[in-house]
Parts: structure tokens; sequence; C-alpha cells
């Protein structure tokens, strides 16, 4: 699905919704994945829910959604994706990171999917391109792991007698880890410290 096209689908549910083939009832329905919890995150699905509510959908009126948390357990994010996929949601958001989506990505590729905040979406192997994303994939890309190792070379330049600088990382977040393999100075696998 083009980009546009999606966009275009979004903007108008305000006025119509035109549901695919195996949608459930007569109002569409939204499966939103996330990695974390809700509690802290509540904010900013509150914002979410009122950008929806100004393009008109309107949750339980004009509008159904399938929230699924993962708590910080990243190992339940395939299933918690594939439950969404079974529930046939018309369009799939994939929010917290680059694991929810590779989640999303990897259980459907007919259902819509908007991620929020992925890393770099044609390295991560769920776009072709930023112009021409192909697939069902669309989103908002952060740069993240450009900007993490700017930060690290950032923190050293101002920092310039510190000897060890900590990283904290969920060790079951492979793209997370993956960052440190093209690190020009990896942190060692046994320690969660860096010496420079």
């Amino acid at each position: 699905m083009r980009r546009r096209d999606f966009i275009t689908l979004l903007g108008s549910a305000a006025t119509t919704w035109h549901l695919p083939a195996g949608a459930q009832g007569s109002i569409p329905v939204l499966g939103f994945l996330h990695s974390a919890s809700r509690g802290p995150n509540e904010p900013l699905l509150a914002a979410f829910v009122k950008g929806l509510a100004e393009l008109g959908l309107v949750e339980g009126r004009n509008l159904r959604m399938e929230y699924r948390w993962a708590d910080g357990d990243f190992d339940r994010l395939p299933a918690l994706a594939a439950d969404l996929v079974q529930r046939r949601v018309d369009v799939l958001v994939a929010a917290g990171g680059n694991v929810s989506v590779l989640s999303a990505h990897a259980a459907t590729s007919t259902i819509p999917i908007v991620f929020t905040g992925v890393d770099d979406p044609v390295r991560l192997g769920v776009v072709t391109s930023f112009n021409h994303p192909g697939g069902n994939l669309t989103g908002v890309s952060l740069f993240n792991a450009v900007l993490s190792m700017k930060r690290l070379e950032l923190l050293r330049e101002l920092v310039p007698a510190a000897t060890a600088i900590a990283l904290l990382i969920n060790p079951r977040n492979p793209t997370a880890t993956n960052k440190w393999k093209t690190c020009s100075r990896p942190p060692p696998a046994t320690s969660s410290q860096s010496k420079f």
C-alpha cells in the first residue's frame, strides 16, 4: 500500500469507511501494538486517540480499538501481533520501537501497518525506500541508531576525563544490541560498561 493511499484512506474514514472483505461488523477496528506498558505511555496514547477524534474517528462510536501491550516482555510481541491479525483488524499501529514493528511486519503482509519511532525502516527491512516504502508499512522514523552514536560521541567530548561510560540496554531487544555490532568501539559482551 502506498503511503498517500493509506493517508487518504485514514482521512476519508471520518466521513465514510470502506471495510475490507474480512472486516468485523460495521465499524473499523484499529489494532494497537506496543512493546511497553500502558501506564507510562498513557499521555502518548491519549494524544493518539485525540488525533483520531480530530479526524472524526471516536472509539466506541465509529471506531473500535484492540490494544495489546507487551509490558516490556519482547518475547510476547509476535503472539500479540498474531492475535491482532487473527482478529482481522483493519489497520495495525505498531508503537514502542523496532521490536513492535518487526513483530507486526512478520505477522501480516496485507493489513496496513503504521509504525512510530523506528530507527531506520529501510535498514530494518520493513520498507523498500523512504520515497516508495512499498508493501503494507508506513510511518515515522527517528533515526535513533545514528543519533545514539552521536550522543555517545558528544558525551565523550563533554567529559573527556571519563574512564568509563555505562550503557544500559535490554538484551532481549535484538535491534538495540545489533546497533553496537557496527560501533567502532562496542561494549564488551560480558559487561554493561565500555572502557575508553
